[in-house]
């Protein structure tokens, strides 16, 4: 959504950044390739990663003080319109010469520790953020499936990182993890209340936490979704894993 993040200042939204991929493939990358179909192959190639929609939650339906959006639409007709944009914005990709797409589900958010600050309870993730986020995986499943049907010559992938996500928060030592809800680098409940600061001195084992801040995972974690989809045993990809999508 255009709107997410306005309160922070100066950012790009997806829209904006399939504008600058449009000035990249129609007057940068041309002089590159000795003729436009070897660019056309190029791109078709190509592997694009979609990671987004975590923020359209966290800094837009999640924050009913600062956006309308909790006010007007539920939870299932928000995750319908963000939907809704993005196959447009898929869809302007691929008339850009995207072919091989893949689209990153959201995690758990409920669990994250920004969230976990802001309830008064400690008994553990936040299911109402949570079932927000699972109704826009479900549909995000979906429109891999459609676009997939509707687009010739593309294949897009759906990678699931809610499930690893969630086992890890649940069961953090079957990953080698000893703190699952706080955040490495923080101030406040769970490190959420406030965000890792400049100069801050993070935690000395990191390796050992779930969340490096109050939004993100450390990179331990990430290197396990990674490996979840990007190895050629992949199994968190649907249909195919990110290893074959490269093979195609």
């Amino acid at each position: 959504m255009n709107l997410t993040d306005s309160f922070q200042g100066a950012r790009t939204s997806f829209n904006g950044q399939i504008s600058q991929f449009a000035i990249t493939t129609s007057q940068q990358l041309p002089p590159l390739f000795g003729t436009p179909g070897e660019l056309t192959n190029y791109l078709a190639k190509s592997v694009f990663l979609i990671n987004i929609g975590s923020n359209d939650y966290i800094n837009n339906y999640l924050l009913p003080r600062r956006y309308i959006s909790s006010h007007v639409y539920s939870g299932e007709a928000y995750a319908d319109l963000l939907i809704n944009n993005l196959s447009n914005q898929l869809s302007k990709l691929y008339r850009l010469g995207a072919r091989k797409m893949v689209l990153v589900g959201i995690g758990p958010l409920g669990c994250i520790p920004s969230q976990l600050s802001m309830v008064s309870s400690n008994n553990g993730c936040v299911d109402r953020v949570n079932n927000l986020v699972t109704l826009f995986n479900s549909r995000l499943i979906q429109l891999t499936s459609t676009l997939n049907a509707s687009l010739p010559g593309s294949f897009f992938v759906y990678q699931n990182i809610y499930n690893i996500f969630s086992n890890m928060v649940r069961d953090p030592s079957k990953y080698g993890f000893t703190v699952p809800n706080s955040a490495c680098c923080g101030n406040g409940r769970y490190g959420g209340d406030l965000t890792c600061l400049p100069l801050e001195q993070p935690c000395k084992n990191r390796d050992q936490y779930v969340f490096w801040d109050s939004f993100h995972p450390t990179q331990a974690v990430n290197a396990m979704i990674a490996e979840s989809c990007y190895a050629k045993s992949g199994t968190e990809c649907y249909p195919i894993s990110i290893y074959q999508l490269a093979q195609l």
